[in-house]
């Protein structure tokens, strides 16, 4: 909702982004019952970054502005790997090199979308949404059965 809203300037933009970043909340509260608020405040921080980079490169790509663009996609590659690394730190049955491969395709695949919708190919850009849906959820099962392994006994 939000690379929509930047694209077409909508009204709606600053609702769709603070729903957006609840999502960062949302996240650090499902580790807190499992690590402690610490953990999830920090899990929270590192998300809540990721999207607001996520949302500097859509506006960047929109301005064209390239050299921003090269800028934001490092610093989110490297807000990606951090992110990784924590997860990787504090569960040892998320393997950090296959979570890293998966995270960074959902990385790649968000730009590509906000590219898709820049241009104004909805479908395209549908089809690209479709595939980053199945990433997330794939992701979320993986962070979810490795805390069911480091766990067992709260489940």
């Amino acid at each position: 909702m939000t690379i929509n809203s930047i694209t077409f300037n909508s009204p709606d933009l600053n609702a769709n982004t603070v729903r957006l970043l609840r999502n960062a909340t949302d996240m650090g509260n499902l580790l807190e019952p499992f690590y402690g608020n610490r953990v999830a405040k920090r899990f929270s921080n590192l998300i809540r970054d990721h999207l607001v980079i996520a949302a500097e490169l859509v506006q960047a790509l929109k301005a064209g502005k390239q050299r921003a663009v090269a800028d934001l996609r490092r610093r989110w590659f490297a807000n990606g790997e951090e992110i990784v690394n924590f997860l990787g730190k504090i569960n040892p049955f998320i393997s950090e090199e296959n979570f890293r491969e998966s995270f960074f395709e959902h990385l790649d695949l968000t730009i590509q979308e906000a590219e898709l919708i820049l241009q104004g190919s909805s479908p395209k850009s549908i089809a690209v949404y479709e595939k980053i849906e199945a990433g997330a959820l794939e992701m979320a099962d993986t962070i979810t059965k490795a805390i069911v392994r480091q766990f067992p006994r709260k489940f």
